[in-house]
């Protein structure tokens, strides 16, 4: 058991926040998802082994945090369902706030996609820690992160072998 370092957590809030913004698409739900996930490894701080990575040990939480969430939204978009009543569907601010092309094809990536190259590329974790973060074997780590990047150049028209200008004459 080690000992909660707050200076080691304050530094991995930027990155917990923004890996949560792009799992929920919502500045106020991934707040939210931020803060129920520092709630449960908190209380769970006893169970963390001393030898893993505190960054890789706080994005798998942040992960099937994630994951309940969405499951319990299907849960009560069902029983809605059966009363007749609709969800809001006003999109939000957030949602409608993707300006640029690259950012639109990152958003229109599947979650897995997303998920992977939000901890390889833009986290910055390696391949071990991904894995153990999202709670896949290293191997699918890797497939994933191939499929993602071949998915985000077919989105951006960034293909390898596309079509190049060239000088004439």
């Amino acid at each position: 058991m080690t000992a909660i370092d707050d200076d080691e957590l304050r530094a991995l809030l930027p990155s917990l926040r923004r890996f949560a913004l792009w799992l929920a698409r919502d500045a106020t739900e991934a707040d939210d998802l931020v803060q129920a996930s520092l709630e449960r490894a908190l209380s769970r701080w006893s169970t963390r082994r001393g030898d893993a990575s505190l960054k890789a040990w706080l994005f798998s939480i942040l992960h099937r945090q994630f994951l309940d969430q969405k499951r319990r939204a299907g849960r009560w978009r069902r029983v809605l369902a059966v009363f007749g009543s609709e969800p809001g569907a006003a999109p939000s601010a957030e949602e409608t706030f993707v300006a640029r092309s690259s950012l639109e094809a990152f958003d229109a990536l599947a979650t897995d996609h997303r998920a992977v190259l939000l901890l390889v590329v833009v986290e910055g974790l390696e391949y071990r820690e991904a894995a153990q973060a999202l709670g896949v074997p290293v191997g699918t780590v890797m497939s994933r992160l191939s499929r993602a990047r071949a998915a985000y150049r077919k989105l951006t028209g960034d293909e390898p072998g596309g079509a190049r200008l060239r000088r004439i004459g």
